[in-house]
C-alpha cells in the first residue's frame, strides 16, 4: 500500500514518455512548460490526559512549474506557503513541529537531464524513495537538497541512487515554515540525523515476476556527529487475483547498524508480515511486526530519512510508533470502496512495548476520503479520527480539504 508512492521514479517515467514533445528552442521550453498547483485547508485537534485540547486550522498553497525538455534538459520549480490565522497559544505550542509555521519556501529548484532510460536530477526536490522520503501529510511537504539518478535499462527494474546534503522540514519549530538545513533530519524514531557529511542512498525495485515486487534499499548517514548509521530495507510484496477475490502477501525487514567512533557496531532489526483480501470493494488486511531487543542509539529502528520513509505494515492511521526496541505490533484494517471516488475504513493497532517501556499501547481509528468530479474535479475531502491508549487516554481528529489544479 505505502510503497506505491515512489514519485521520483514515476516522475522519471513521465519525463521519458514526454521526450517526444521536446522544445526546439530554449524560449519554447519555457513557453511550453506546465504549471500545477494545490490549495489546502487542514484542521487538526488533539486531546489527552496530560493537557487540554489543542487544535489548529492551517491553510496552504503549492505552485509548481516545469519546463518542456530542451535537448534532454528540464527545469523544475515548486514553492509552498502556509498560514494559521486563528491559532491560539495551545495550538501553536502543540503543533509547532508540524503544522504551525507561517511563511513560504522554495522547495523545488532542480535541473534534470534525461538520456535514454536514465535521468539525473540536481538541486532541491521532493524525494520519495524507500529510505529517503519527504512526507506530504501536513500543510508543508518535506523536501531535500541533493542529487538523484534513476535508471530503467534493466527489464522491469528501476535503479535509484541519491545523495542528500540538506533537508527542509515542515516547520522550523519557531513559528516559521521549514527551511533547508543540515541538522536534525527525522528518522521516524528518537534518532535524528545530522547530515554535515551528506546522506547516501541506493534502491532497486524489480517486477520481473508478474504480481511480485521486490525492493531493496540502503542509506548511510552520520548521526550525533560521531555516530554513523547504516539503514537497510528489503521487501517482497505479491499481489494476485483468484476470480473476483484479490489477495496480497508481503514481508519486509529493516536493519540498522550504528558505528560509534570506530567501536563495534550496535545493530537492531525489525521484520513484518501482512496478508490482505479484497472482494467487490471490500478490503481487509492483517499484519504483524516485531523489533529485536537490542540496545542501540535511541533504542529504536531508524526507518529512513524524512517522515515519508515510513513503510511499516503495522502503522496506525495517525500516531503511534512501532519502531521502538522490543516491540510487537498487530494490525487489523477493514475498508470499503463505496464508489471509485469514496472510501471509508477502520483500523486497530496494538503495540506490546517491552524493554524500557513495558506497556501496551493501542490505536483505534476510522477514516474516509471522497474525490469530487465534474465541476469540482480536483477537489477532495478526507477525515480521520483516532483514539490512542488502551484506556482511551488520547484522541486526534484530522480533517483535510485539497484542491489540485
Amino acid at each position: 500500500m505505502k510503497l506505491a508512492k515512489l514519485s521520483l521514479a514515476a516522475m522519471v517515467v513521465a519525463g521519458l514518455a514526454s521526450s517526444s514533445f521536446a522544445a526546439d528552442t530554449l524560449a519554447d521550453a519555457f513557453k511550453q512548460g506546465s504549471v500545477t498547483g494545490e490549495l489546502k485547508a487542514y484542521y487538526f485537534s488533539h486531546d489527552d490526559d496530560s493537557m487540554d485540547r489543542a487544535d489548529i486550522f492551517s491553510t496552504g498553497i503549492m505552485l509548481g512549474y516545469k519546463t518542456a525538455s530542451f535537448y534532454g534538459f528540464s527545469l523544475g520549480l515548486t514553492a509552498q506557503g502556509s498560514a494559521s490565522p486563528f491559532a491560539d497559544s495551545d495550538g501553536k505550542a502543540y503543533y509547532n513541529g508540524d503544522m504551525y509555521g507561517s511563511g513560504a519556501v522554495l522547495s523545488e529548484s532542480y535541473l534534470a537531464y534525461s538520456a535514454g532510460k536514465t535521468t539525473a536530477m540536481v538541486g532541491r526536490m521532493f524525494l520519495d524513495t524507500p529510505l529517503v522520503s519527504g512526507s506530504g501529510s501536513r500543510i508543508i511537504k518535506e523536501a531535500f537538497e541533493g542529487a538523484a539518478i534513476i535508471n530503467t535499462d534493466l527489464p522491469n527494474t528501476t535503479l535509484i541512487a541519491g545523495y542528500v546534503q540538506k533537508f527542509q522540514s515542515r516547520t522550523d519549530r519557531d513559528g516559521n515554515v521549514g527551511k533547508f538545513t543540515r541538522k536534525s533530519v527525522t528518522t521516524n524514531s528518537s534518532v535524528n540525523v545530522d547530515i554535515n557529511d551528506g546522506v547516501y542512498t541506493f534502491a532497486a525495485i524489480n517486477k520481473s515476476i508478474p504480481g511480485l515486487t521486490l525492493t531493496g534499499a540502503y542509506a548511510y548517514a552520520e548521526a550525533f556527529d560521531t555516530i554513523d548509521v547504516n539503514i537497510a530495507y528489503v521487501e517482497a510484496l505479491y499481489e494476485g487475483k483468484a476470480g473476483e477475490i484479490g489477495y496480497t502477501l508481503g514481508v519486509q525487514d529493516y536493519y540498522n547498524a550504528f558505528d560509534n567512533a570506530g567501536t563495534p557496531d550496535d545493530t537492531i532489526n525489525l521484520y513484518a508480515v501482512k496478508a490482505g483480501l479484497s472482494f467487490k470493494g471490500i478490503n481487509g488486511t492483517v499484519a504483524f511486526s516485531q523489533v529485536s531487543d537490542d540496545a542501540v542509539v535511541g533504542n529504536a529502528i531508524a526507518s529512513g530519512l524524512g517522515n515519508g520513509a515510513d513503510l511499516l505494515y503495522t502503522d496506525p492511521v495517525i500516531a503511534m510508533n512501532g519502531y521502538n526496541r522490543d516491540t510487537k505490533s498487530y494490525l487489523i484494517d477493514l475498508n470499503y470502496d463505496i464508489t471509485a471516488a469514496a472510501n471509508i475504513g477502520a483500523r486497530y493497532v496494538l503495540a506490546e512495548m517491552g524493554t524500557g517501556i513495558d506497556k501496551d499501547v493501542s490505536s483505534t481509528a476510522v477514516y474516509g476520503t471522497y474525490k469530487f468530479d465534474a465541476a469540482l474535479k480536483g477537489f477532495s475531502l478526507g477525515a480521520q479520527y483516532e483514539k490512542q491508549g488502551q484506556d482511551g487516554d488520547g484522541d486526534d481528529v484530522w480533517v483535510k480539504a485539497n484542491y489540485k489544479f
